[in-house]
């Protein structure tokens, strides 16, 4: 955090934090400043220094009666944290025009740093692998973060002081993991942190709670009783022959073309008295989303690694001599599901020596009933409670930041909630960075599904404006739209130039105090109309609203009371407001862009556009 290159912040007070011998003294020097301290009895020591405000080179150097170290070519600058999931993860060489982009990147005043992937059960001091600043150049700039890199260089222009960019993100992921301890007590998860400290002192105990709840659940939701769960080896659930290893969609079973949902596998192991005696490892590869594995009807765990192989301790006294059944349940979201192999991974391997090869002779059958909400294990990575907090931010400290991006909500479309545990979130990160007042910019969803031809209900438009209603809370944070940036083909757009343009502009309200409006366009209220439409009038505007391609503006619903009762209406601009004509049927709200992916046309001059919402419309009496 604190090697060569390194951009520390201005403006605020300094951290300067090191490894050393246990008990070892050391001086640090920031400057013309000096700090004796000593390392506690892990070795870790912090150095504290009042703020600076004058921005470039400083000399950075630590010694001790072992040796000295000094950090060569140290800013005091800005620094920015972006985080998220895998569309902020998304590197600057798979966006688009990365060719030139990347050709032009050199400039030895803006500095890059990638966090490596890490969950974890506790708040870790370190990070997994060493962490290092670079200076932006044709070699540093490819792997790096699009959005981050292209918002951090938007602010190099404006600001014309050094920037640090730290990118922290892991694709796939929901918010639950980036929040720690203080953020999961404070939405109701306090046991979620509880059975993660569980995990990280007894990890059979917890795989034990764990699976008593999922099949608690289970029972809930199907109405099985107990000892007649599919898990059970007795159960009989028309078994078939797994074709091959690999995702079920490549089998030629029609039925599982293009499935998601659960596949029950099934194999037998037959075990030597010596072999059932011992402690054991089950390594079964990759399962594609996740597996939860059972033992002649018993729970051994589940994969808490998203799309990477799975091992795991089998409990003792699970295994018997002679017949063995193993049972796998396999719940797929997203694209391609199964048991991915590859079968050199698959095996169970015995404490004082051997194995038993598990790559062949799986039967399968389709799950009868896929009830949605299955709990995971809240020490997994990408769903977890804590983890990614744990191993990717608390590192961190409490070095001090200008602002932080935030790219996620994609994982949590359709789970209740995210606006509180956003602000949670927030807040929590705010204690760490022992900043109250630290501007976070939040982007909101960008298009991405099947496009729809008639009103519907879309998860998509919902999280926009779940986003929206968590950054009108809270004073010191701003949205980026990203809605027309989207592809509905691709879940991660190319387009991150015009995106990091967005996030400058929005920072630059919120972190610098420039005077424009840090949010784009936003719908304020609906007012009734009498012929029966509604006035819809925006705040955040930039010049007047303009359509594009139409003379009126598209994607508006009027709604009754029911569900279905949403139907198209055009838009009529009256400079900062919009006229929706009554079409004489019911309206008591209007809905605008609620798609996942929606075509819209109504901007300011910003030129920023309107994203999704909904609003009431008061009857006015």
């Amino acid at each position: 955090m604190f090697g060569d290159h390194a951009v520390i912040q201005r403006d605020r007070p300094v951290v300067i934090s090191g490894k050393a011998d246990p008990s070892e003294k050391i001086t640090i020097t920031l400057g013309r400043e000096m700090q004796a301290v000593a390392a506690d009895a892990q070795g870790h020591f912090e150095a504290r220094f009042a703020a600076i405000t004058k921005v470039g080179p400083i000399m950075l150097s630590a010694r001790s009666d072992e040796g000295q170290a000094e950090s060569r070519d140290v800013m005091v600058g800005d620094v920015f944290l972006c985080s998220g999931q895998s569309n902020m993860e998304l590197e600057v060489r798979n966006a688009q025009d990365a060719m030139g982009q990347i050709r032009n990147s050199t400039d030895g005043q803006l500095r890059l740093m990638t966090v490596p992937r890490d969950a974890a059960d506790q708040p870790q001091r370190n990070f997994a692998s060493a962490v290092s600043w670079k200076t932006a150049s044709p070699d540093s700039v490819p792997d790096f973060s699009a959005a981050c890199y292209y918002m951090a260089r938007e602010l190099r222009k404006s600001a014309g002081v050094p920037i640090g960019a730290i990118s922290s993100s892991w694709g796939g992921s929901q918010i639950s993991p980036w929040m720690g301890e203080a953020a999961q007590a404070a939405v109701g998860r306090a046991d979620r942190s509880t059975m993660v400290k569980l995990h990280a002192s007894d990890p059979i105990a917890a795989e034990r709670a764990a699976s008593a709840e999922w099949e608690g659940w289970w029972r809930a939701a199907t109405g099985d009783a107990v000892g007649k769960e599919p898990w059970q080896p007795g159960i009989a659930l028309g078994w078939a022959d797994v074709p091959k290893l690999g995702p079920w969609e490549d089998w030629g079973v029609n039925a599982l073309s293009e499935f998601n949902g659960m596949v029950w596998f099934r194999r037998e192991v037959t075990l030597t008295a010596a072999q059932a005696s011992q402690a054991a490892i089950l390594s079964l590869g990759t399962m594609d989303d996740v597996g939860r594995v059972w033992i002649n009807g018993s729970p051994v765990g589940m994969s808490a690694k998203a799309w990477q192989p799975t091992s795991l301790t089998v409990p003792p006294g699970l295994l018997k001599a002679g017949r063995n059944v193993l049972i796998i349940n396999v719940m797929d979201n997203y694209a391609n599901g199964g048991l991915l192999g590859p079968a050199s991974d698959m095996v169970l391997r015995f404490a004082a020596g051997g194995d038993v090869p598990l790559g062949d002779r799986w039967r399968y059958a389709v799950a009868a009933k896929s009830p949605p909400g299955a709990p995971r294990v809240p020490w997994a990575d990408v769903t977890g409670a804590g983890t990614l907090y744990n191993g990717m931010i608390a590192p961190l400290g409490s070095i001090g930041l200008k602002g932080v991006a935030w790219y996620q909500g994609e994982s949590d479309v359709d789970l209740p909630g995210y606006a509180d545990r956003l602000a949670a979130m927030m807040v929590e990160w705010r204690e760490q960075f022992r900043a109250p007042d630290l501007p976070f910019v939040i982007v909101q969803l960008a298009a991405y599904g099947k496009p729809t031809t008639k009103p519907s209900e879309s998860g998509w438009a919902r999280m926009r404006y779940t986003q929206y209603r968590a950054v009108a809370a809270d004073p010191h944070a701003a949205l980026a739209t990203a809605i027309d940036l989207g592809d509905p083909f691709d879940i991660h757009p190319g387009e991150k130039q015009e995106l990091g343009r967005r996030l400058a502009r929005s920072m630059r309200a919120v972190a610098y105090g420039e005077r424009h409006s840090a949010s784009g366009p936003q719908a304020a209220k609906a007012v009734a109309t009498p012929d029966g439409g509604a006035m819809i009038e925006f705040s955040g505007l930039t010049g007047t609203l303009q359509t594009r391609s139409a003379a009126q503006a598209i994607g508006f619903e009027l709604c009754g009371q029911a569900a279905d009762s949403c139907r198209y209406v055009g838009g009529q601009v009256e400079g900062l407001r919009i006229r929706l004509a009554g079409d004489g049927q019911p309206a008591v709200r209007v809905r605008y862009g609620w798609s996942d992916s929606p075509v819209i046309n109504l901007y300011d001059e910003a030129p920023l556009p309107v994203s999704s919402f909904e609003l009431p419309i008061p009857s006015g009496r």
